[in-house]
């Protein structure tokens, strides 16, 4: 099944005047968009008009769209303020999305703080996102995709099996599901560059979360070594990942039909560079690579079964 690849879209100036224009530009076929700033706390109403061009624009093209909540979010925070300020800011970003037609709101699955425990930190996620969960009650509500962290400091989520008490927390919730960013990934210790390694990785998440929970890619290369626990994106084919492991990541079963949103260097300064990008995971993606069994060289047909 086809993976739609696209990026992250700036929107200073309107959703649909500058977000669609550039996804236009950069020839993406799915967009990922903030909704507030951030690095900040505020909830900004949407425009209207531009929320029903936003929509009605991606679904003509067929382009799924995602919100990525604030930074700030730690649903595992010590701090009374910021549990509380992360509730309104993840349910404003939920409504956004609502209001915009997003399939899904990327949050960031935060750490321990403070010096508590992973239990402590997990128990009040439950107690803080669960409320949130059961608020999305339309059928076409975006889903909360959960994006584990590279694993700096007290992360209490940065491996595919650390999803696994996360989800166990939110009662493996329907509107639950995942977004692997491919560089955090490597940065947590998933070795995506060694042959099989995307594919290993993708066999475990599975096998801790079940199958149907992945629904998002943000496709990073790292600029670091794997497991340096360093959230530093490069460029596609231009780190330490390197393009194979992208072609093996959209070649397994779990990806199918999954989305790719990149945030490489470049985007805010050219668009060049983030087309580029999206050009070469496209090429990737429909170039299926050696087939097995024959001599190197051989190439599978565009099309043919594996």
């Amino acid at each position: 099944m086809h993976n739609p690849v696209g990026a992250h879209v700036p929107v200073a100036g309107g959703l649909a005047r500058t977000g669609l224009a550039y996804a236009r530009e950069i020839e993406a076929e799915a967009v990922q968009v903030f909704v507030a700033n951030p690095r900040g706390w505020a909830t900004p109403a949407g425009n209207p008009a531009q929320d029903e061009l936003f929509r009605t624009g991606n679904a003509a093209t067929g382009t799924p769209a995602y919100v990525h909540a604030p930074y700030l979010i730690n649903f595992g925070s010590h701090s009374a303020v910021t549990a509380e300020r992360s509730v309104e800011s993840l349910r404003h970003s939920l409504l956004r999305g609502r209001e915009i037609g997003a399939a899904g709101v990327v949050v960031h699955t935060g750490s321990a703080t403070g010096g508590r425990t992973r239990e402590t930190a997990l128990a009040q996620v439950r107690e803080l996102v669960l409320p949130l969960l059961d608020e999305l009650t339309h059928d076409d509500d975006p889903f909360l995709l959960l994006e584990p962290t590279a694993g700096q400091g007290f992360s209490l989520c940065s491996l595919a099996e650390d999803l696994g008490p996360y989800f166990e927390a939110l009662e493996a919730h329907p509107r639950l599901g995942v977004c692997l960013d491919t560089c955090h990934a490597f940065a947590a210790g998933h070795d995506l560059a060694a042959p099989g390694g995307a594919g290993r990785m993708l066999d475990l998440l599975v096998a801790t979360v079940g199958p149907g929970r992945l629904r998002l890619f943000h496709a990073n290369d790292s600029k670091d070594v794997v497991g340096a626990r360093k959230d530093r994106h490069e460029n596609i084919g231009a780190g330490h990942i390197g393009e194979e492991a992208f072609r093996e990541l959209m070649a397994h079963p779990a990806a199918a039909g999954v989305p790719l949103i990149i945030e490489t260097p470049g985007g805010r300064h050219g668009r060049e560079t983030y087309a580029a990008d999206v050009a070469l995971l496209k090429k990737l993606r429909d170039d299926p690579g050696p087939v097995p069994g024959l001599p190197p060289g051989s190439r599978r047909p565009a099309g043919a079964p594996d």
